[in-house]
């Protein structure tokens, strides 16, 4: 019994060590403030060793065996909870032969050396202002979705092409094949069927049964979204420079003046402060304006996991996560604000998994990536909700957001949902049938045109909006074949919503949900799958049937529901009795450069934090 709880603490004090070392130099490499590359790479391969030690493995191993003929049983329980949390850690994550050892290191100094160049690549596009400017893969996303001179537009999404042709030239295709040898070399098939068994627990096949049922289910809705805009605006409009300034640009530019982000910071603070979310003393950093150099997606990660120590102690998560808000970008604002609370719902989760390893609340295997989305897809679809927008989307003179443009933007968006939801399954369906080509076959003309045809057959149009290869996913092996997890979490979160809709008639400001959140789906962390908090909330195993009633929803049906939300809301007496902080330490940054914290309240933070996005708009 002693030896077991003394390797199961030396694990817990050994893993923090590691993961912070290489979490906190995976944060100054992408966001810009250090260019250590070979210090990144070097800590990277730490991390890796301790995950992939069989040594590590066979020792947990022998010690639960001995916990099992313990007569102690009481005090083992704690030990064995533990360790069965590292075997599970040790088994996704294990290399037991040379050749995998080998793969995996220089995948590492690939992807490093790949992540160095992507960097250094630059993008540019004509802005509204009809100004050439550098362009990120945010910003040229904006810019063909609400840009008004189809001329600009088409610029934006060249560059999206351009970049797709560098991705092919320079080592993207030689990782693939380094990941089909690294994977092969551990008994998988290729790198898909390994990511999605360790990542999912489910195997390509029932991971496609569930694609493919649904794609078959919102097919039709597609196509008729599609032919109803040609018959409207004709075919030039779905284009994919064209096709999303069509279905809601207009709309997106009426509703900027209501979603500025400088009041994005305190509408993400108040909005979870209200739904009773709070972070346990955790410490966070928030890097949210677009900068050059910086990592173009937004990501939270946690240096720091939370947990209880050996002495029963809370140890807070340490959090950094990132938007790419452009302040004065039309669009801007509206989409770093739900990439604010997509990552801050991720940074929830991870400061509230309270278990005794740190194993239990990190964010890769064996931690489902459909079971960490879920967490944060729920929180930014409150942005969506009429009675959210009524409350919180209001002008500089305090003017809330009209009935008619909520309605407006219902009938703009509603009939994409399905083709919204069949976006996300282009990845997937593009990413097995690229690691299932042998390594002759895949040639960047061959990949290329794998890409169209993918996109063809699930969107409709020869080219994506989006082109899958400009996805910045596919590029790090960590979020790499896993892009299917956006779309299981987006069922989970419709059953989410659902359930919590029906059990309470409301979301926005509802004080009891975040209890309801932390306790079945955030506490357990990775010690039970995502099945379980599912049932462990809702009562009921994961369905599809949510979203799928969403996507057949017509815009009346769809209406109908946000003016009776909107009226409930209006009637409602709120609850007061939610947290006065988010219980977190914060700091807001820009890069190296600290912006401001809520040293001496949230309140002032956001403040400052406004006045500082004021001057820079002005600027």
């Amino acid at each position: 019994m002693n030896s077991a709880r003394s390797y199961f603490d030396e694990l817990n004090t050994q893993y923090l060590q590691t993961h912070q070392a290489k979490e906190d130099l995976f944060w100054d490499t992408y966001m810009a403030i250090s260019d250590d590359r070979d210090g990144f790479a070097q800590a990277e391969h730490a991390y890796q060793a301790f995950l992939s030690d069989p040594e590590k493995l066979t020792r947990v191993r022998s010690l639960l065996a001995e916990l099992e003929t313990s007569a102690d049983r009481e005090s083992r329980e704690d030990v064995e909870f533990g360790l069965r949390g590292w075997l599970a850690m040790f088994e996704a994550n294990i290399i037991d032969n040379a050749a995998a050892e080998r793969s995996q290191r220089e995948l590492v100094e690939m992807e490093t050396e790949l992540f160095g160049k992507r960097r250094d690549f630059k993008m540019s596009h004509v802005n509204e202002r009809g100004e050439r400017e550098e362009a990120s893969l945010g910003t040229l996303a904006i810019n063909i979705a609400t840009n008004p001179s189809e001329e600009a537009r088409k610029g934006s999404h060249d560059e999206l092409l351009r970049l797709e042709q560098w991705v092919l030239a320079n080592g993207f295709l030689e990782i693939v094949a380094k990941r089909n040898e690294f994977a092969r070399a551990l008994g998988y098939r290729h790198y898909f069927d390994y990511k999605v068994r360790t990542g999912e627990k489910m195997s390509p096949e029932d991971l496609f049964r569930i694609l493919d049922d649904f794609e078959e289910r919102t097919r039709d809705a597609s196509r008729r979204s599609l032919d109803a805009m040609i018959a409207e605006k004709g075919a030039s409009a779905v284009l994919p420079h064209n096709l999303s300034f069509h279905i809601s640009g207009d709309v997106r530019r009426q509703m900027d003046p209501y979603l500025p982000f400088g009041k994005g910071l305190e509408r993400w603070v108040v909005t979870f402060q209200r739904l009773g979310i709070g972070f346990r003393g955790a410490v966070m950093q928030l890097d949210l304006l677009e900068r050059e150099g910086k990592y173009q997606n937004g990501f939270c990660h946690a240096p720091v996991p939370a947990f209880f120590d050996k002495d029963g102690h809370w140890v807070a998560a340490h959090v950094n996560f990132t938007s790419l808000a452009k302040p004065g970008q039309v669009g801007s604002g509206a989409n770093a604000l739900r990439t604010l609370f997509h990552e801050g719902g991720h940074a929830a989760h991870f400061a509230n998994v309270a278990q005794n390893a740190p194993c239990f609340s990190q964010e890769y295997a064996p931690t489902s990536m459909a079971y960490a989305e879920t967490q944060s897809m729920f929180c930014d679809s409150l942005l969506g909700d009429a009675d959210w927008l009524k409350r919180y989307a209001l002008d500089e003179s305090g003017t809330p957001i009209p009935d008619e443009l909520i309605r407006t933007q219902i009938e703009k968006t509603q009939p994409w949902l399905s083709r919204s939801m069949r976006n996300m399954m282009v990845v997937p369906y593009f990413e097995i049938a690229l690691y299932e080509m042998s390594d002759d076959e895949r040639t960047p003309e061959a990949v290329l045109a794998l890409a169209r045809q993918t996109e063809e057959r699930i969107m409709g149009t020869p080219v994506n909006s989006r082109p899958v290869l400009s996805i910045p996913h596919l590029l790090n092996r960590e979020s790499a074949a896993s892009y299917h997890g956006y779309l299981l979490a987006e069922m989970a979160v419709h059953q989410t919503r659902g359930y919590l809709l029906q059990k309470f008639g409301y979301l926005t400001d509802n004080s009891r949900i975040g209890p309801l959140l932390a306790e079945h789906y955030w506490r357990p962390g990775n010690s039970v799958d995502h099945n379980a908090t599912l049932i462990g909330l809702t009562g009921q195993g994961f369905s599809a049937k949510y979203l799928a009633d969403a996507c057949n929803q017509t815009v009346e049906e769809a209406w109908k529901e946000a003016a009776e939300s909107i009226a409930a809301a209006a009637r409602r007496h709120y609850s007061t009795d939610y947290p006065e902080t988010l219980s977190a330490t914060i700091r807001i940054v820009d890069g190296a450069k600290v912006i401001t914290d809520n040293d001496v309240s949230d309140a002032d933070m956001c403040a400052r934090f406004e006045a500082w996005v004021g001057e820079l708009t002005k600027a």
